[in-house]
């Protein structure tokens, strides 16, 4: 069977199985997990094996460089203390924790093996792959800053997680001469990335604002992907995270600002897409790469290493929020149990087990190992995440008040044209025949809009704490447009921006943990 063929029969799986998943609401991610499985147990088609290459170079940088440009940098810069613990120290202890058990098994097949074999198991673990849970939140809907702490900490870990293991294979083969040296170059390795990434952001920002064709921007994108993880993975530095920094960069000033809307949808759809493709493959690989056979025979170890990693999980997530507990980026601890559980491993951690060397005298028994807990994680966490939400009643979402969410927006934009029509004509930049003609439009339309929204037969004592909510949401970041305003005309200092700007935060914050 040629590989052409083979991609086809991937794809027609991937539409059958998200199609029947989504008609017994059953997760997209774990349906193809477990549907891998069923395949590659039976041997009905020879796919492509899960290899670090095909990860690395073809997967990551798009799946990478779309999450990043989604991210808000107003967000990140606001969350950055908390999404730093995470992803620096809060991986580093998930990795020493993880490892100490995985010694602890690991003796009992093998007499010798060391610490650093046992922080290889820490670090491949380490990295979390929110995607299964992802698509769960969208659907239950959570609370909007719940579910960007456990996105872009999954981003930013990633690289964290390569780059320790990395290093510590390194000391291992002596290519590195001990840990104090494996820290140093750990900064550096993370810092080159950064630099690489946001000068290649920054330079593809330049072309993208001459440009005015959305298949042109398209390609720019694409190119600064693959461009910024590959060369930076040349140069020895972390390719994920100048991939983060290239995205941000370009979220931040292209498509925040500078590119025509038609272009930002356009192109913010082709990522989409490429995104949904390259996640739907990897889980349908991870299910195909795993050997059942192979699992069966180390499952008592497997459980005990899938405990001690969830254990070291939520060490951290509870050590970082008793970390920010009492300070402005305190989040509810409800939310520990969901980021907990919702750090689901997947197709990286088995990669970079996979990249071990062959002479390597350790690599069946991580290999397996891991395997293992990706197993368990993606189906144990990924079926069970539902539930956990309604239980901690954190689905703010409410299926028969969207009909009347969906109108009273609909006449908020019709309110905000026929005020735009109006100032337009004031201007005189509109003929009083083509005003009238477009302002009746919309006036029938907010008319009938206005009508079917006193018809509507539903309770909305639930929704108007919510409605109020986001109302004062709306008003605190006019507030602080305007603040910002004041600072950029001089009229007030640093020191008091910076104050002010804290407190208004601070509000938000409060607002974004009730679920808003």
């Amino acid at each position: 069977m040629g590989v052409e063929v083979t991609f086809l029969i991937l794809l027609i799986i991937t539409s059958v199985v998200a199609i029947i998943a989504d008609k017994f609401n059953f997760p997209y991610t774990v349906a193809l997990v477990l549907v891998g499985l069923l395949i590659g147990y039976m041997h009905l088609i020879n796919a492509p094996h899960l290899s670090k290459d095909l990860l690395y170079y073809v997967f990551l940088p798009p799946l990478i460089f779309q999450s990043a440009i989604h991210l808000k940098f107003e967000d990140l810069k606001r969350d950055f203390p908390v999404i730093l613990t995470l992803v620096i120290p809060g991986v580093i202890l998930s990795t020493l924790i993880t490892a100490i058990v995985f010694i602890a098994i690991g003796k009992e097949f093998f007499a010798d093996i060391s610490l650093s074999v046992g922080l290889l198991f820490g670090a491949a673990v380490a990295a979390t792959d929110p995607v299964a849970v992802i698509s769960i939140f969208e659907k239950l809907g959570v609370p909007r800053r719940l579910r960007f702490l456990i996105d872009s900490e999954s981003l930013l870990n990633d690289g964290t997680s390569i780059v320790i293991f990395t290093l510590v294979l390194e000391i291992i083969e002596k290519k590195l001469s001990s840990y104090n040296v494996a820290v140093i170059d750990f900064f550096f390795v993370v810092g080159a990335g950064l630099f690489i990434g946001y000068i290649i952001g920054v330079f593809a920002d330049e072309i993208i604002k001459k440009v005015y064709d959305p298949m042109v921007v398209i390609t720019i994108t694409t190119v600064s992907a693959y461009f910024s993880f590959i060369l930076a993975d040349r140069l020895g530095v972390s390719g994920v995270i100048s991939t983060v920094a290239t995205g941000l960069v370009i979220g931040a000033k292209s498509f925040d600002k500078e590119v025509y809307p038609a272009i930002k949808l356009t192109t913010e759809t082709f990522w989409n897409y490429v995104a949904f493709l390259a996640n739907s493959l990897i889980f349908l690989l991870i299910g195909l790469s795993i050997d059942i056979d192979m699992l069966m025979n180390y499952w008592q170890w497997i459980v005990i290493a899938y405990i001690a990693m969830m254990v070291a999980r939520y060490i951290v997530i509870f050590f970082t929020w008793g970390v920010f507990a009492n300070t402005a980026y305190k989040f509810p601890v409800s939310w520990t149990v969901i980021m907990g559980w919702g750090g689901i491993r997947g197709a990286l951690t088995m990669v970079l087990a996979m990249s071990l060397p062959d002479e390597f005298k350790f690599k069946e028994l991580i290999v397996t190992m891991v395997f293992g807990v990706v197993l368990l994680s993606i189906i144990i966490q990924g079926i069970t995440m539902p539930f956990l939400i309604k239980l901690f009643k954190l689905n703010i979402s409410k299926e028969e008040l969207l009909e009347y969410e969906e109108i009273k927006t609909k006449i908020k934009i019709i309110q905000n044209v026929i005020a735009y029509l109006s100032e337009l004509k004031n201007k005189m930049l509109i003929t009083q025949n083509t005003y009238e003609e477009l302002i009746k439009e919309y006036r029938d339309k907010l008319n009938s809009l206005t009508e079917k929204l006193q018809t509507l037969n539903i309770d909305l004592n639930a929704y108007k704490t919510e409605e109020s909510l986001k109302q004062k949401r709306e008003i605190l970041m006019r507030e602080k447009e305007y603040l910002l305003e004041l600072y950029r005309n001089g009229n007030i200092s640093n020191k008091t921006y910076k104050k002010l700007a804290d407190e208004i935060d601070a509000e938000i914050f409060e607002l974004e943990n009730m679920g808003i």
